[in-house]
């Protein structure tokens, strides 16, 4: 599903600004290949703002962020996607007017060869290439349990069904990298556990994921290693055990019943 072996992600010394208040200011993060991350923190800590500087939302007023050992803080979004950057938002993002499996196909589009003319013109690259890719985008959807879903209308499906489908229009991109945005946030207690062992599954493939979500308990089951943001610096940087125990943590975020 992903392309063959995880991306290292480095972010060195990021900062940025709105109105003259720091969101991130000077954030260090490494994530090895194949590693699942997790950032949390409270409210207001920085996390969509360091998500987006990584996705290519937005840029940072400094520092840099590396796939591997290739500088991309200054890449448009579809430039990273290009380079195996996969992104599933918090919000659910549908194509309405087209099916599901249309749906996901649309998350190959970084990833296509034939180019504009061979489909303008129908030519037999862009026919075989569109074959591939709803091949692609069939077996991501029996990845996230949605084969049954492939021809209904996107927009017909419930909450839990739009996550797994953003999912696996991502994973249709083939990515190296995965940026998950609270991916449980709205979940009934049965889609967490499925969206859980399937995030693990991922992980077992090898790809690369970032983690930012508020369910403390999701990401503690999940995280190889856990990043804490407050007020958009690094607080902290271990392993759940690590987190769970770190007084700067516990008094920031998790609280004494942590």
């Amino acid at each position: 599903m992903s392309r063959k072996g995880g991306a290292a992600l480095t972010v060195s010394g990021a900062s940025r600004a709105f109105g003259g208040v720091f969101a991130v200011r000077d954030a260090d993060l490494a994530v090895a290949p194949g590693e699942l991350r997790a950032v949390i923190g409270p409210n207001g800590a920085g996390k969509s703002t360091l998500f987006g500087l990584i996705g290519g939302q937005l840029a940072p007023d400094a520092g840099s962020v590396l796939l591997d050992d290739l500088r991309i803080d200054r890449l448009p979004a579809h430039r990273r996607a290009r380079l195996g950057v996969g992104v599933v938002f918090q919000a659910a993002r549908v194509f309405p007017g087209m099916t599901t499996l249309e749906n996901v196909m649309v998350g190959a589009h970084a990833t296509t060869r034939a180019g504009f003319l061979a489909a303008a013109f129908r030519l037999p690259a862009h026919r075989r290439e569109e074959r591939e890719i709803r091949e692609r985008a069939a077996d991501c959807l029996r990845r996230t349990g949605l084969e049954d879903w492939a021809h209904r209308p996107a927009e017909e499906l419930p909450l839990g069904q739009q996550r797994a489908l953003q999912l696996a229009r991502a994973l249709c991109g083939r990515p190296r990298l995965l940026l998950l945005d609270e991916p449980a946030s709205g979940l009934r207690t049965a889609e967490r556990e499925r969206l859980a062992d399937l995030v693990e599954d991922l992980r077992g493939d090898g790809l690369t994921i970032l983690l930012v979500e508020h369910d403390v308990a999701f990401v503690m089951r999940l995280a190889d290693r856990v990043t804490v943001l407050d007020l958009g610096r690094v607080i902290a940087d271990g392993t759940a055990a690590e987190i769970r125990a770190d007084p700067r943590v516990v008094g920031a975020y998790l609280g004494t019943a942590a």
